[in-house]
């Protein structure tokens, strides 16, 4: 290369050269990195506590304001979200905190940051791993010792069942000597953003001034075998879906149980509600707290209702609730609707001028809530009782909106267990007996798939 063509060369790089320079110090800098540390439980909202022995557990999900002034980054976009734990613990063993029963899909503290760090500069990138890892939570709680910290979330709408589990071998316990202890703590953590139908929830103010009746088991029985068979439209001329379904137990045991067990709370019929049901629709995606249109019982509308979605926003399980003007034994009751959604179609009776198709087996969704309870361990008492409309195959009733179901007419009757037991405590009413759903709708030909055990041969 000749000296002109070496000078022509350099006039054009040098200038790459500075742009270089000043794109990778502007990376280098940026503004600076400042969280600002919460003080809790002080500064945050919605603190629950509970105590087993010797341990105490307290915990609080931030709000997305919360968390991004505390980590000094917005950790929502994300798709993060932070709970604060505390455990105080005054018993003379280590203790370890269980993680993945939490939540399996935690983030640990350097992943976390991975996710946060192309919002500050490249020369903040250590201090922010290393601020992420002293805000974590420990894994091991140290005797006579109080251990607080934060735990990374995939982020969730409405609310979220929280499962502390902590374990040692050093734990002190009659029950436990020589063996490994677990302590579980269960908190249901509602995440107010006044869109969800819940929020509006005060039983106290239903029946305000009304002396409610209270009932024994007997009186239990007879009063909802003689409730209406079905939910109704707005006026009470036309039978909705049936009320298939009474749970008894205050309004926070319910939710707790009900969340443990992943049924998720709804969000209000609302424009935006509605207009983000209908692009999900549109798009043939998700909406875990979508919506759930309005129907009555006892002159007003559910209560409110939960749900378990699916992949696809035309597919869930779904139940809503009314509270009834009497007791169990001291007892809120719920009266409930439960169904499996299967599919959207236009209707001119929704707001949303959309509805979902529900699945003819409503059974099947009964005994689906019934499960998923069981599993859990919250069902203490279980019967079943008459008074929702049979619907012989041949012969299905029809809801609302003209969709076919089929039923034993049974109302699955669920007394709630306060905390977790297992299903051999479990205790049976000895009312009606339920014909397993499944069978209902097989034929003769499925009965080749039970047989008598023949020795030898099986």
């Amino acid at each position: 290369m000749d000296r002109k063509s070496a000078d022509n060369l350099g006039r054009f790089v040098a200038p790459l050269l500075i742009l270089a320079a000043v794109v990778l110090a502007g990376c280098a800098s940026g503004p600076a990195y400042a969280p600002d540390r919460l003080i809790p439980p002080g500064d945050l909202s919605g603190v629950q506590a509970r105590s087993t022995g010797d341990v105490d557990v307290a915990v609080a999900i931030l709000t997305d304001e919360q968390a991004q002034s505390h980590f000094g980054v917005d950790l929502a976009a994300a798709g993060l979200q932070i709970l604060w734990l505390r455990v105080t613990n005054r018993s003379s063993g280590t203790l370890w905190f269980i993680k993945s029963t939490l939540d399996p899909d935690y983030y640990p503290a350097d992943e976390a940051a991975i996710l946060v760090r192309k919002q500050i500069s490249e020369d903040q990138q250590d201090e922010l791993r290393q601020f992420f890892r002293n805000e974590s939570i420990r894994h091991r709680m140290e005797a006579g010792m109080i251990t607080e910290g934060f735990v990374f979330l995939p982020h969730a709408e409405g609310g979220r069942y929280i499962d502390i589990r902590l374990t040692g071998d050093a734990y002190e316990s009659e029950s436990k000597e020589g063996g490994v202890l677990e302590l579980r703590f269960g908190f249901a953590l509602p995440l107010p953003d006044g869109d969800f139908d819940y929020e509006k929830l005060d039983p106290s103010t239903t029946y305000a001034g009304m002396d409610l009746p209270d009932l024994d088991q007997d009186a239990l029985r007879r009063e909802l075998e003689q409730l209406p068979c079905c939910a109704t439209d707005e006026d009470g001329q036309e039978d909705a879906d049936p009320l298939n379904l009474v749970i008894v137990g205050d309004s926070a045991n319910l939710l707790n149980s009900l969340s443990r067990c992943n049924w998720s709370f709804t969000h209000r019929i609302t424009l935006a509600s509605v207009g983000r049901m209908i692009g999900s629709a549109l798009k043939n995606e998700p909406y875990p707290v979508a919506p759930v249109s309005s129907l009555y019982v006892f002159g007003r509308k559910q209560d409110f209702a939960l749900q378990r979605a699916r992949q696809s926003i035309a597919q869930r399980n779904h139940m809503r609730f009314w509270l009834a003007p009497f007791t169990y034994r001291g007892e809120q009751v719920w009266i409930g609707q439960v169904s499996r959604d299967i599919g959207i179609k236009v209707s001119t009776k929704s707001p949303s001028l959309t509805t979902h198709i529900i699945d003819p087996e409503v059974d099947l969704a009964r005994e689906y809530m019934l499960h998923s309870l069981l599993a859990e361990g919250f069902v203490a008492d279980l019967g079943f009782v008459l008074g929702s409309r049979p619907a012989p195959r041949e012969n299905p009733a029809y809801n609302l909106t003209g969709d076919p179901y089929f039923s034993d007419g049974m109302r699955l009757v669920v007394i709630l267990s306060p905390d977790p037991i297992p299903i051999a405590d479990v205790r049976s009413m000895q009312w009606e007996q339920s014909a397993a759903p499944v069978a209902e709708g097989q034929s003769e030909e499925a009965k080749r798939y039970v047989r008598p055990v023949r020795t030898g041969t099986d």
